[in-house]
């Protein structure tokens, strides 16, 4: 899998093109940041070598945090987890049967020494944010842009309902 070399900060992977209009979300809000980010299809159970390959070379490659969207059995997180120390922070996609309950309690409930952060089902704007207050931490910039946006947004909410 050829991939820009230490530019990004933030990896984007899921399972398959579907979840896209879940993890786009992801995209606009670190795009606003302006936080650097890569998003790709990896697919644990259709394309296990490009995973293989993706999670035990993503650090080498200059990602700072994983974001991976998944549906139903959404072994995709966990798999990443295992085979890199990077934060990894899981989007249950909601799946048509069980309304993404399955993939919650698939990411949320790793073995202990796997962590992957879990956030809520079709979450994947809060995942970018939390992920951009990861890489605040160590890039100033970043750290500037969330904070200018966490202001905006409080100012947004009006004090009396209309």
């Amino acid at each position: 899998m050829k991939l820009n070399k230490f530019n990004n900060k933030v990896a984007i992977i899921m399972g398959s093109q579907s979840d896209y209009k879940v993890m786009r979300d992801c995209e606009n809000i670190l795009k606003f940041l302006k936080v650097k980010f890569q998003t790709m299809i990896v697919s644990a159970h259709r394309t296990p070598r490009r995973m293989f390959d993706f999670a035990e070379n993503a650090e080498k490659r200059g990602f700072k945090v994983i974001i991976s969207g998944a549906g139903g059995a959404a072994h995709l997180c966990g798999m990443v987890a295992s085979l890199t120390t990077l934060p990894v922070i899981g989007v249950p996609i909601e799946s048509k049967k069980l309304k993404g309950l399955d993939s919650l309690l698939s990411i949320s409930q790793m073995p202990k020494g796997i962590p992957v952060g879990c956030v809520a089902i079709d979450g994947a704007f809060n995942a970018g944010l939390l992920a951009a207050s990861i890489i605040a931490n160590f890039d100033k910039k970043i750290k500037s842009n969330l904070d200018k946006w966490r202001r905006v947004q409080s100012k947004s909410i009006k004090k009396i309902p209309k």
